[in-house]
C-alpha cells in the first residue's frame, strides 16, 4: 500500500525532446534476458523522460520482498536508479504490481505516477493509463480490482507470511495463464471505446497511452481521438518471436522502435 502521493499531471521541461513509454515487461526469475535487455536500454537511452505503464514485474506481493539486497527484485530497482541518475523516470502501477510501494519507489528513484495520469509535453494532452481499469467487460477481473484496491484489502494482505502472499500470487498467475492458454487472447477483452472516449474527453486530451492487453497497435478512436497501444516484452519464452518495443513521443508525433534499432529523438 503506497503512502507516495502520485502524480496526476506530468509536465515535460521545457529542455525535453523525447518522451519514452513501455509497459508488460512482466519480470521476473524466469525472465533473464527481457531484464538484461531493459537494462541495457536504460543504461543506453537519450530520451529525456522514461515512464513505464504498469506490469513492470510479473507479480509484487509487498516491499518486503527488497530485504534481500541481492533479490532480482531489488537488482532491477537499481537499474532504474542508474538510470534515474540521468534523467526522469516514472512508474504506474498495472494489475500485477500494483502493490509497488514507497520503498520500492525510493530504492528506483522514480516518481509514482496516478493511475490517471495527464502528460501534457510538446503543446499537447496524453492521458496515460496501464489500462485494466478501462476493460469493463471484463466483470470478475473488476470484481477483484476493487477488492485488491481497497486499503484495508492491502493492509490485511500484506500482514499476511510473504511465503503465502507469493502463493496465493501463484494461483492468481496459474488461472491467468491457464484462461489464456484455453481461449487465448479472446480470454482477455479489450478497453471499452466508449470508457476510452470519456477518459480523453474529462482531461481535456485527444491522445490516450495504454497497455495491458499485449495488442500493439494505434487506433482512431472517432472524432479526432486515438490510442496507442504498448507491447509487452518477452525475450525469453519465444526466441522465434521476441517482443521489446518502445513507443516514442516528440514534437513531430508517437514512433514505435524495436529495441534493436537506433533511437535517435
Amino acid at each position: 500500500m503506497s503512502l507516495t502521493v502520485p502524480v496526476r499531471v506530468l509536465r515535460a521541461a521545457p529542455p525535453w525532446r523525447c518522451v519514452e513509454f513501455v509497459s508488460d515487461l512482466h519480470l521476473g526469475p524466469a525472465t533473464p534476458r527481457t531484464a538484461a535487455a531493459l537494462a541495457d536500454h536504460l543504461h543506453h537511452t537519450d530520451a529525456d523522460a522514461v515512464l513505464v505503464l504498469g506490469d513492470l514485474f510479473e507479480v509484487w506481493v509487498g516491499d518486503d520482498v527488497l530485504d534481500d539486497a541481492d533479490s532480482f527484485e531489488a537488482r532491477v530497482l537499481r537499474q532504474f536508479a542508474d538510470c534515474a541518475r540521468h534523467r526522469p523516470v516514472a512508474m504506474m502501477v498495472g494489475n500485477r504490481d500494483f502493490l509497488l510501494g514507497p520503498r520500492a519507489a525510493a530504492l528506483a528513484g522514480w516518481q509514482v505516477l496516478d493511475e490517471v495520469c495527464v502528460l501534457e509535453a510538446f503543446g499537447r494532452r496524453t492521458v496515460l493509463v496501464h489500462g485494466d481499469a478501462q476493460c469493463l467487460a471484463d466483470v470478475d477481473y473488476q470484481r477483484f480490482r476493487l477488492q485488491a484496491r481497497d486499503p484495508a484489502w492491502q493492509q490485511q494482505f500484506l500482514a499476511q507470511p510473504l511465503e503465502r502472499r507469493r502463493a496465493f500470487a501463484r494461483g492468481l498467475r496459474d488461472s491467468s495463464e491457464h484462461r489464456k492458454r484455453t481461449l487465448g487472447l479472446a480470454a482477455y477483452p479489450d478497453l471499452d471505446h466508449g470508457a476510452m472516449r470519456t477518459l480523453l474527453r474529462q482531461h481535456g486530451a485527444s491522445t490516450l497511452v495504454h497497455g495491458h492487453t499485449h495488442r500493439p497497435g494505434d487506433e482512431a478512436l472517432g472524432d479526432g481521438l486515438v490510442r496507442h497501444v504498448l507491447t509487452d516484452w518477452d525475450l525469453d519464452h519465444d526466441p522465434a518471436a521476441p517482443r521489446a518495443e518502445i513507443l516514442r513521443l516528440t514534437a513531430e508525433g508517437m514512433q514505435r522502435l524495436r529495441l534493436h534499432l537506433p533511437r535517435p529523438c
